[in-house]
Formats: structure tokens, sequence, C-alpha cells
């Protein structure tokens, strides 16, 4: 994949803007920053709006997996020499650990919807 010489991240094909000379090898972002093109002439752009979307979108996909990793953590450093609680958590974080990956796998389908609508054509 090829990288912006402004910003030097790397982006797909399609995230770049046309054209030869100052235009070469730019990204949609960099090239509306810099004057190089107008929004308009960037339809692959992400405005704050859509950014901000996507990034909730993908934090509520990924958050329940987190989440579960960081309940084994603390289970592991503090929960699990207590006798009541230790037993009482280790149950919910069993329950939760058959639970997320099954539910995550089931909300694919939606969650690619939704990205999809956020996706400038």
């Amino acid at each position: 994949m090829p990288t912006c010489r402004l910003c030097r991240s790397v982006y797909p094909q399609e995230h770049f803007i046309s054209g030869n000379g100052p235009r070469y090898l730019v990204c949609a972002r960099c090239g509306v920053e810099h004057g190089y093109c107008t929004a308009e002439e960037a339809p692959q752009l992400y405005d704050d709006a859509t950014v901000r979307a996507r990034l909730a979108l993908i934090g509520g996909r990924y958050a329940p997996i987190l989440w579960l990793i960081m309940g084994w953590v603390l289970w592991t450093l503090f929960f699990s020499s207590l006798p009541l609680w230790g037993k009482a958590s280790l149950v919910i974080l069993i329950i939760a650990t058959l639970a997320v990956p099954v539910m995550h796998l089931l909300g694919g389908p939606k969650f690619q919807a939704q990205l999809r609508r956020l996706t400038p054509k």
C-alpha cells in the first residue's frame, strides 16, 4: 500500500487524490489541509462527524472483548483469593467468556452494515 508523502500514513490507493506533481501520493486529508484540492474533490474524505460515528461504532464493537480481558486480569490479581467474591466473579467471567464471542459473531453483519452506511461513496 502506498504511503502519503506529507503525513507518512499508509492507506489503500482509493484514499489518495489523483494527479501529478504536488498532488502525487497525497492522501485526501492532507490534500484538503494543504490546499491541493477541495473537500468536494475528495469524496473519500471523512468529515469530523463521520469520523466520530465510525470510532463510536468500532469502540462499541470491541469494548466487550476489552472488558472481558480486564475482568480476567482483575480476577487473577485481586478476586481469585477471596472465597465468596472470587467464586461469584469467576462464574460471571466464565459466562461472559462464553457469551461475548457468540454475540461478537452474531453482531458481525449488523456492524458491517452500519460501517458501510458510514463509509463515503
